[in-house]
């Protein structure tokens, strides 16, 4: 258990850091510069993503949490994936703006509805 708190700290960081790059990348579509595709900007989230995702992984082992038994984990993963799919979405230079602007709200509001989850944990 010596790990739990380290790991813990390093999923928080990279939970943060991948809104963090997900409103930067916005930001620049935003302000008409798709030139962040050519640069670490494109790379670095996939990085950043996958140690989010090993040190959710390495908790769950370390905790023994399962998904399934707890109401607000299973939900979270569940939004994990909306957020990616939504996300994705609104990156996509080949759709309409509109879209891409309601992609973006729902992948942040799913990001905020995920952080409070993970904040409080609620028992249902």
């Amino acid at each position: 258990m010596d790990w739990y708190f380290p790991v813990k700290n390093l999923h928080m960081a990279t939970a943060v850091f991948t809104v963090t790059l997900l409103l930067l990348r916005l930001g620049l579509d935003v302000i008409n510069r798709p030139g962040w595709r050519n640069t670490l900007l494109k790379r670095l989230p996939h990085v950043n993503d996958t140690l989010l995702l090993a040190s959710a992984i390495f908790l769950l082992v370390v905790t023994g949490w399962n998904p399934f038994q707890h109401f607000w984990l299973g939900v979270k993963l569940l939004l994990v994936v909306g957020y990616i799919v939504t996300g994705w979405f609104a990156l996509r230079l080949t759709m309409r703006a509109r879209f891409r602007a309601m992609a973006a709200i729902l992948a942040l509001v799913q990001m905020c509805v995920i952080f409070v989850l993970a904040t409080t944990k609620p028992m249902l």
